[in-house]
């Protein structure tokens, strides 16, 4: 079974979409970062400026991903679905942003990177198989 599990995770991980998601991420974990600092510069509290820049930054992840990672026409629809997708990861990196800044005392910029990583996979597959419907096709 292990064997199997394996299998799948490395056709899931090991390509070029993944590949492109990872800098697009890169990409999208800076502009979140930026706009997060940013907003910290106006006074305003530092976990809802990272939702806003969280929010902000996944407005250039649709476009990014949609036209280059998993090139298909924007959309209201899919927009809608990218969206949803990334609810979970809006979760799991809240709860990281909490615990390493809230609780633990790490500095912002620390807790945000952090978080991006730890909720990149999830994110990934809920992309590609929600919001752009690839879970049989080809990258």
């Amino acid at each position: 079974m292990s064997k199997a599990w394996l299998r799948t995770a490395g056709q899931e991980f090991f390509t070029i979409a993944f590949l492109k998601f990872l800098i697009v991420g890169g990409i999208n974990t800076f502009d979140c970062s930026l706009f997060a600092m940013l907003l910290m510069m106006l006074h305003i509290d530092g976990n809802i400026a990272f939702n806003l820049g969280y929010l902000l930054s996944n407005m250039l992840a649709y476009f990014l991903n949609s036209w280059w990672i998993f090139p298909e026409p924007l959309s209201w629809q899919r927009y809608v679905k990218f969206m949803i997708s990334y609810i979970p990861n809006a979760l799991i990196e809240n709860v990281i942003v909490v615990v390493f800044f809230n609780w633990l005392g790490a500095p912002p910029l620390v807790s945000f990177l952090l978080a991006a990583v730890l909720g990149m996979p999830v994110t990934y597959l809920l992309v590609k198989w929600f919001a752009f419907d690839r879970r049989h096709k080809e990258d």
